[in-house]
């Protein structure tokens, strides 16, 4: 068994549409980025690139690369599922908490766990997304960026 972590950290910006766990979130900023910038997705597909000890998302998914400008992260996870697959590596269970003062995010926890879930075809039991806070302190808390972080344990078949 290998265990992975990730994290990533994107500036919340006006004219964007905020994507997180490959949902759509209504709110007046979203997170700039090359791609649609989805924290929690970059950070999972970290986690588990870390455990099969085979680099990072930019290693894969350049943002010097027109072709993922603008692309749905969800699409890059799928990427990577399929990547662990060849490798012969399951995943077994991923844990992640998505760090942001605003927008309240637990209405779309669900939603972001079916949609990592079928992205790396696993069961949802099998992914915790939770939310939280910083109470107002670092960029975060002052509205200036949304930040995630995620664990996996995968194993080799």
């Amino acid at each position: 068994m290998r265990v992975g972590i990730g994290y990533d950290a994107h500036r919340l910006v006006a004219g964007r549409r905020l994507v997180l766990g490959g949902v759509e979130i209504p709110f007046e900023k979203g997170l700039l980025g090359h791609s649609d910038a989805d924290v929690l997705v970059h950070a999972i597909n970290d986690a588990l690139l870390g455990a099969a000890a085979l680099g990072d998302i930019g290693v894969h998914f350049p943002d010097t690369d027109p072709e993922y400008k603008d692309i749905r992260s969800i699409i890059l996870l799928e990427r990577v599922g399929e990547l662990l697959k060849n490798e012969g590596f399951e995943v077994l269970n991923i844990d992640s908490v998505i760090c942001a003062e605003r927008p309240k995010l637990s209405p779309y926890i669900d939603k972001m766990r079916e949609n990592i879930a079928k992205a790396l075809r696993i069961s949802k039991d099998r992914v915790s997304v939770k939310a939280t806070t910083t109470e107002g302190m670092g960029f975060e808390g002052r509205g200036e960026g949304i930040s995630a972080q995620a664990v996996c344990l995968i194993e080799k078949l």
